[in-house]
């Protein structure tokens, strides 16, 4: 590896390639849509119990990314560069990335990203993973912890019904209606109902 294609950082006191350095070394491995996926957990900013933002947590920035890309030839510089405009700050899992670029290439409008619902007092209600705000639409991508752990499933069913209440339309998704396509299928019908004309963005 060029040195000029490579930053060193320490970690536990070993000099290693940097977060954003090793994804940019991936490029030659991975297709476009493992590289955003494995860029979106980069730059994502983890969040506490409580659910406080914690950005000191954060592995690279997506300036970092670009940075890397910039740093010179090397293979996979075009997976790279197409991958680096698709990565956004927000999505905390694989799963939601899959969801959010399906969303994309299926035409329909780009959704707010790891945000916090609040009621008309400003209290926090819930923070979901993709939210249309325009339409009051969230979605909820829903791992297996979702079902088997039973205090998140109490959680959960308060805060669809307290995002009911509040007007939000609640849409779930699940790893299955992600890769068979129905999530997008149902999503795209919940829009419309809810107000959005397909060709708008």
């Amino acid at each position: 590896m060029s040195p000029h294609l490579v930053s060193v950082v320490r970690h536990q006191g070993l000099p290693v390639s940097s977060p954003a350095s090793t994804w940019a070394m991936l490029g030659r491995e991975l297709s476009v849509r493992e590289l955003i996926m494995v860029g979106d957990a980069l730059v994502r900013i983890p969040r506490d119990s409580r659910g406080f933002p914690q950005p000191h947590r954060q592995l690279a920035s997506i300036a970092q990314l670009h940075r890397a890309v910039g740093a010179g030839r090397r293979l996979g510089i075009a997976s790279l560069r197409e991958a680096a405009q698709l990565i956004r700050v927000g999505s905390s899992s694989p799963l939601e990335t899959e969801f959010r670029l399906d969303i994309q290439a299926g035409g329909l409008p780009q959704p707010e990203l790891d945000v916090e619902i609040r009621d008309e007092r400003g209290r926090l209600v819930g923070i979901t993973e993709l939210v249309f705000r325009a339409f009051r639409v969230v979605v909820e991508v829903e791992g297996d912890h979702h079902r088997t752990d039973r205090r998140q499933w109490h959680r959960d069913i308060e805060k669809y019904a307290a995002y009911a209440d509040l007007g939000w339309e609640v849409v779930r998704v699940t790893s299955h209606h992600i890769r068979n396509g129905s999530g997008v299928r149902r999503l795209h019908d919940v829009l419309v109902r809810r107000g959005w004309r397909p060709g708008d963005r």
